[in-house]
């Protein structure tokens, strides 16, 4: 047992409080702008799939595949970037890695084949690869331990109102033409180009650590110092061994989380790339139509979200609060297959509603069985795999339209995965058991990073 008092114990824990309420006013919104950005270059190709089928013969099976690759690259260089932020710091490392993600985005204007589209959406996954796990990894040198997972949170909530402003900002693009580029390509271009300028004004405002924070007072530098090294100091003496993620999944309860992750991502990315060409079917509507009409299920979602999150908290039954929103989005996928374009949509944003939702009522389950000295670690390893989904989902869409004509049987996968995945829910851990933590004495942040 740790018998040692932080001096913030005895001190001033207002001075604590104080710092970390400017943390994260300073940080917070510049990541969730960072992650708008991020989660915009990612999926616009769904805008532009007709367009670039046209131009470039890019069909149904190659935009799946090549959608997909993203989250191979992503999953591939996620730990070596991390890896290599912690030599460098995380003001450099986050940096570079908006700048390259963005003019890889905005190369996307001036491919020609498919071959070159397979080629910039690797890249993009190379490039982007460490954002996620690099942000929860500045919390872990920002905050203490306790408001890491509130700010995680708040964090998350980017990729909702990314979604929701994606499809206007890209039908509004997309009607741009002159100087010998279609609108397609000058949406690629302005939407890449503008990660690039916004990585100029992260390099200024953002501080490795913060006793380079001219914005924090000495007392309050020290306090944050103090508070994140005792934690620190904490964890290396509980076990000075690091686990590995093969230790890692070893934990049943971890690989269930991961997979449950997988499933929902399956849902999320299957609508976020087909859903512009579901609503194109719907009549002979403008880009910009195209784009508002893509906002609605994410709207919708995101009144959901804070629905769901609060009925949660006044009724704390997690695991069945996610397998409700599951089973929402299974019913919705499921009536998206009986129905013209017109019936298909209405059920997508009823689906919408469901997994979205499972999707952020998920991560209170995983942060809740894991000990806080690990959770960042593991909450970055599950987002990896998960996301893995972003690559199934694409490629068997693409492959099942380019063989058969249709998505119904996607659809229908997707109905039974988010059966599954409501049925799996019920069999994880939500807490700890006392005195039972496999997990409890290693710190993985790093190891994983």
């Amino acid at each position: 047992m740790n018998t040692s008092s932080s001096p913030l114990d005895d001190a001033e824990p207002s001075v604590l409080q104080t710092a970390v309420s400017k943390v994260k006013r300073h940080v917070l919104p510049l990541f969730v702008i960072m992650f708008i950005v991020n989660y915009i270059d990612r999926v616009n190709i769904g805008f532009v799939r007709s367009h670039m089928e046209h131009d470039l013969g890019i069909g149904a099976s190659a935009y799946g595949f090549g959608a997909g690759l993203f989250f191979i690259a992503y999953a591939l260089f996620e730990v070596p970037s991390n890896i290599l932020m912690q030599k460098v710091g995380a003001r450099l490392w986050l940096t570079r890695i908006m700048f390259t993600w963005g003019l890889v985005a905005a190369a996307m204007a001036f491919i020609q084949n498919e071959t070159h589209f397979y080629i910039l959406r690797f890249l993009l996954g190379v490039a982007e690869a460490g954002f996620f796990p690099g942000v929860i990894y500045y919390f872990t040198r920002w905050l203490p331990g306790v408001e890491r997972g509130k700010a995680i949170a708040i964090f998350l909530s980017g990729s909702a109102f990314a979604s929701l402003i994606s499809g206007p900002l890209s039908g509004l693009l997309l009607q741009i033409e002159g100087l010998g580029m279609h609108g397609w390509q000058w949406m690629y271009f302005i939407e890449g180009m503008f990660s690039v300028g916004l990585c100029f004004f992260v390099w200024f405002w953002l501080d490795s650590r913060p006793q380079d924070a001219n914005w924090l007072t000495q007392a309050e530098k020290d306090a944050l110092t103090t508070a994140i090294d005792d934690e620190q100091r904490a964890r290396e003496a509980a076990s000075p061994v690091k686990l590995s993620m093969g230790q890692l999944l070893k934990d049943p309860q971890i690989i269930l989380f991961c997979l449950m992750y997988f499933f929902i991502q399956l849902t999320i990315y299957a609508a976020t790339f087909w859903l512009p060409s579901i609503i194109k079917k719907m009549g002979d509507l403008s880009d910009f139509q195209v784009g508002l009409f893509n906002s609605i299920p994410w709207f919708i979602a995101i009144v959901a979200m804070y629905g769901f999150a609060s009925l949660s908290a006044k009724w704390k039954h997690q695991q069945a609060w996610v397998a409700c929103a599951l089973l929402i989005a299974a019913a919705g996928m499921f009536m998206s297959t009986t129905g013209g374009p017109v019936f298909a949509f209405i059920a997508i944003c009823f689906a919408a509603l469901g997994f979205k939702s499972a999707s952020s009522l998920f991560w209170p389950i995983p942060q809740g069985y894991l000990d806080a000295r690990i959770a960042a670690g593991v909450i970055a390893l599950i987002n990896s795999l998960g996301n893995l989904g972003g690559f199934v989902a694409p490629t068997a869409f693409g492959l099942l339209e380019q063989q058969t004509g249709s998505i119904q049987g996607g659809l229908y996968g997707l109905t039974a995965t988010s059966i599954i995945a409501a049925i799996l829910v019920f069999t994880v851990r939500t807490t700890r058991k006392p005195g039972g933590e496999p997990l409890a004495s290693a710190d993985v942040t790093h190891s994983h990073s």
